[in-house]
């Protein structure tokens, strides 16, 4: 049996170190586990398993077992339902335990520091003082922190040490330092309870802050979820027109849109004319027009008229449904970058005990006291807390996927909005990538007086045959305005053209050659045609009656957009390169009209592989540009690979980007949300660890000599380093939510 790829919420992590343990979990204690990846950031796991050995309901027990909670689908709930129910209920139990906190730390703390700056009265001093302040302290340290115990117990008992280690040892040291004051005689006089429930209270307070900054971080997913409608018209068999819910329409079924109504389903016009609003898919504002036989997605706008179409796509089929799943990956994956925050904080924590442990008898002994060392101890471990480092990079991450799929740019994984903005070398596919990828009429050149009367004979000749060159005449006389007429006697003559007889007179269209074994075009119309060919255009002859009397070019035109992206990528200093099977004089003057000057031509599937394959090896990072079967392989083997989203779906399953739209300044667009994702994951790396760089001698003491600094910043105290603590992760979070406002 195959694999089974599943991504599952998980409750109860607190830092990127609890997303190790699960990890770790997962993948060494569930049999039949292939590999399990757990992202802090999505707070999901993303598992791959034999289904015939182990089961989500395995893995859940597992999870629990470490002291964690694998969300899991209830009967007649989907998994999204089953996640905000447990993120809810987590959510509350998190704010009833920081209001505990707050409504008991705020008086403890207003009396404490009245008391030390005598702004209260000599009755403050009394013992039954520091025992009222243990009444109010004692709910704060057990009730509202004691997930830090269980969350430092569970971590420990995995085999690692997380931030709940150094908050739980941090908050205890002062707590039971002062219990040991109020019963034991000799040990001090002066009790730190505001101390130990100002750093539980406010670390609370972050972890709620970072709770909903992270919500919003994720929120690109929810967006696209609700854009899907929750009620479809359908026609049932009677011809009655129903309303059911949108997930229960089944395929072939025929479904009504009503201007102004988004698009339950993917389908297919069966009949009317609208015009539809598709940028929640491409990122393109211009409404397109929809005929009969056209494709539609669900959750697209029909702006204008009535529309019935057939339903091809349901459910998870859908479009936008394949989009969410590629956000979702994208979102869960770990980027190459966090490999190095993943080393430091495995390293982190045991080095941060050992610093607060030196700490402790550096100052306990130089000093020859144990309280202001005690202090300073609890503020290494308070401060140090690597939450932020955790966050840097799967909150950024989060939000440029995210805004990439806004703008119809769909990346794969994260390791490909890491590498995007490295690339210096783009390879094209022509057809269908650069160029439309269908034949237009490009010229036609009357030789008789009445060149419009020609191209009406020549089209309607044509009308008769499927080929994709006659349709593309048929098409050209119907831009401009000229109309078919009826044709008799209709022959293919294979690989050389058409003929039929049209309003009473033979009508030939064809290739030069076939002319030429039939009475020769003059010398001048072979120059012509020679002129036309040379632009990489194929010529055709028009013939009424034994006369020619005039000559069609088509070719397959580049996109409108073609030149301004090769254009804006030049800017950039990327090197374009086109790859394509094509005859040379076809791809040179494709390339010559979009501004690229390097092409290799004439080359097979297996050809293009080997380019890029041999670019890459030369120290270039390549990306490939394609949209059919054949650019697959060269997809694949690039560093990035770019599948044109109205190409095929083999070629998407081969990259790493989808250009939803197929508009080629998409690719500037996802470099240039690569370059903006990367700098926000290198500013949050560097606060957090230019933050505890700065912060952690600070919180020692090692500036405690220096007599022009404030007493305040050169003797840290823990409550101050509790909330420079919450701060930081706060910040991490917020800065890569101005990444989604940033204009890309």
């Amino acid at each position: 049996m195959e694999a089974r790829k599943v991504e599952l919420p998980i409750v109860g992590m607190t830092c990127a170190r609890c997303a190790s343990a699960v990890e770790r979990t997962l993948n060494k204690k569930v049999p039949g586990m292939i590999s399990a990846n757990v992202n802090f950031g999505t707070e999901t796991a993303t598992v791959e398993f034999d289904p015939t050995v182990t089961d989500t309901l395995a893995m859940a027990l597992a999870v629990q077992n470490a002291g964690y909670e694998l969300v899991l689908p209830s009967e007649g709930t989907d998994i999204q339902d089953a996640e905000q129910s447990a993120r809810e209920r987590e959510l509350r139990s998190q704010k009833r335990y920081f209001l505990v906190g707050l409504i008991l730390t705020l008086p403890l703390f207003a009396f404490s520091m009245g008391r030390d700056f005598s702004l209260i009265g000599s009755w403050a001093q009394a013992v039954w003082v520091n025992w009222f302040f243990l009444l109010l302290a004692t709910p704060v340290q057990f009730y509202t922190g004691w997930g830090f115990y269980t969350g430092g117990w569970k971590s420990i008992k995995g085999g690692s040490a997380n931030m709940d280690v150094l908050v739980a040892l941090g908050s205890s040291t002062a707590y039971f330092y002062s219990l040991a004051v109020l019963v034991l005689p000799g040990v001090g006089e002066h009790v730190y309870f505001e101390t130990s429930a100002v750093i539980i209270t406010l670390i609370k307070l972050g972890k709620l802050l970072e709770a909903r900054a992270k919500g919003q971080a994720s929120s690109a997913i929810r967006k696209l979820m609700d854009l899907a409608p929750k009620i479809a018209h359908i026609i049932d068999e009677e011809g009655q027109e129903n309303d059911i819910p949108a997930d229960q329409v089944k395929p072939n079924q025929l479904v009504v849109i009503r201007p102004g109504e988004r698009i339950p389903v993917d389908g297919v016009v069966v009949s009317g004319q609208s015009a539809v609003d598709e940028s929640m898919l491409t990122g393109e504002s211009i409404p397109v027009d929809k005929n009969k036989n056209d494709d539609l997605f669900g959750a697209t706008v029909n702006q204008q008229g009535l529309l019935k179409i057939r339903a091809t796509g349901v459910g998870s089929q859908t479009a936008l449904a394949q989009i969410i799943n590629l956000v979702r990956q994208a979102q869960g994956s770990k980027a190459p970058i966090q490999r190095l925050a993943d080393k430091v904080s495995s390293v982190f924590v045991p080095a941060i005990i050992l610093i607060a442990a030196i700490t402790l008898g550096a100052w306990w002994v130089t000093s020859g006291e144990f309280v202001p060392a005690m202090i300073r101890m609890v503020a290494v471990l308070v401060i140090a807390c690597p939450c932020a480092l955790g966050l840097a990079t799967p909150t950024a991450i989060m939000v440029g996927t995210g805004k990439g799929a806004g703008m119809g740019i769909l990346f794969k994984n994260s390791e490909a909005l890491e590498t995007a903005h490295r690339i210096n070398t783009i390879m094209f596919d022509k057809t269908g990538t650069i160029t439309r990828g269908e034949p237009t009429l490009t010229d036609w050149i009357p030789l008789d007086s009445d060149g419009k009367q020609a191209l009406i004979l020549a089209a309607s000749a044509e009308s008769g045959s499927e080929h994709p060159i006659a349709r593309a005449v048929v098409k050209g006389a119907g831009k401009r305005g000229l109309p078919l007429v009826n044709i008799e006697d209709f022959q293919a003559a294979s690989g050389f053209g058409v003929e039929a007889l049209v309003m009473g007179q033979k009508v030939r269209v064809g290739k030069p050659g076939w002319f030429e074994n039939n009475g020769a075009p003059s010398h001048k119309v072979k120059e012509l045609v020679q002129e036309i060919a040379s632009q990489g255009k194929t010529v055709m002859l028009v013939e009424v009656e034994g006369r020619l009397v005039g000559l069609l070019a088509v070719a397959d035109e580049e996109k409108e957009d073609a030149r301004d992206a090769i254009s804006e990528l030049l800017g950039m200093g990327i090197k374009p390169v086109m790859l394509t099977g094509d005859n040379e004089e076809a791809a040179k003057a494709i390339a010559g009209n979009v501004g690229i000057d390097r092409i290799v031509a004439g080359v097979l599937p297996e050809k293009k592989e080997e380019i890029v394959r041999q670019t890459h090896d030369e120290g270039e990072i390549v990306a490939m540009v394609g949209d059919g079967i054949n650019d697959a392989p060269a997809l694949a083997r690039a560093d990035v690979g770019v599948a044109i989203g109205t190409g095929t779906d083999v070629a998407m399953e081969a990259s790493d980007i989808t250009l939803v739209g197929g508009d080629l300044s998409g690719v500037a667009r996802a470099i240039r949300l690569s370059k903006a994702t990367m700098l926000t994951i290198k500013q949050n790396l560097f606060w957090a660890f230019f933050y505890n760089a700065a912060l952690i001698p600070l919180a020692a003491g090692v500036f405690h000599t220096i007599s022009w600094m404030p007493v305040i910043i050169r003797d840290l105290h823990p409550a101050m380093a509790a909330g420079a603590m919450a701060l930081s992760s706060v910040t991490v979070v917020m800065n890569s939510l101005r990444l989604g406002r940033r204009r890309i």
